[in-house]
């Protein structure tokens, strides 16, 4: 699978393009903040043609970008429990953040509705660009953030990392960290439920492309992550 990874303009926020291989459609996962120049380079490197665009939830440094990805003719899919927060998701933003992130791109932040949005729920299947995802929903950090599963593994990572899988977590599990839970919409609890009856059953030589950060594997964080401790 080919795999491009880039953090965007603002929150460190990982935007993800994967591929079956150059020259094919491809698949944007999380288009943050001020992602837009730097995707289209990633594109036209790998001549990719974006065929969907993946979002693990709806949090605005997530989603930032999804329309102009989408540019009116691509789906974007979302979880039907967040589907909400594409409707205005600065509505949700904290002002004196909304003006740190106005004065810092020196223009007043703006939102436009993705005209194709797609609702996906617990276990359902993507069939796209030639890649097969499943869909697995872990509420806590927003009430629809999802995993997105493969059956398969960046070029060149499986002999590395010794992985066989791999699932974009969004900002559910990090390397050594969890997702917050104290924002509008967040659930401890079911953060809590989602790590143990999610997260945990992953197999330990699954990758994990979290949301912010680095890269990880399931065995890492099974025997590292202070978080998945105990439960």
């Amino acid at each position: 699978m080919l795999t491009a990874a880039f953090p965007a303009a603002a929150f460190g926020t990982n935007c993800y393009v994967l591929a079956t291989g150059r020259g094919e459609e491809c698949l944007v996962v999380d288009p943050g903040i001020g992602i837009e120049e730097q995707l289209r380079e990633v594109l036209t490197e790998l001549r990719l043609k974006p065929a969907a665009v993946l979002l693990t939830h709806g949090h605005i440094d997530h989603v930032y970008s999804v329309t102009p990805v989408c540019g009116g003719q691509l789906g974007a899919y979302i979880h039907a429990d967040d589907r909400y927060r594409l409707r205005d998701p600065l509505a949700s933003l904290d002002p004196a953040l909304l003006g740190m992130f106005e004065q810092q791109f020196g223009r007043a932040a703006t939102w436009n509705e993705p005209s194709d949005v797609r609702e996906i729920s617990d276990g359902t299947t993507l069939d796209l660009a030639g890649l097969t995802l499943s869909v697995q929903h872990a509420p806590g950090h927003t009430e629809g953030s999802v995993l997105f599963g493969l059956d398969q593994v960046p070029e060149g990572v499986e002999d590395q990392a010794e992985v066989t899988s791999t699932v974009l977590s969004g900002d559910v599990l990090f390397a050594g960290s969890i997702g917050r839970t104290d924002l509008p919409g967040g659930d401890h609890a079911a953060m809590q439920r989602s790590l143990r009856d999610v997260v945990l059953p992953l197999p330990d030589p699954t990758l994990v492309l979290p949301g912010h950060g680095p890269a990880t594997t399931m065995r890492q964080e099974r025997t590292t992550n202070p978080y998945l401790q105990d439960l």
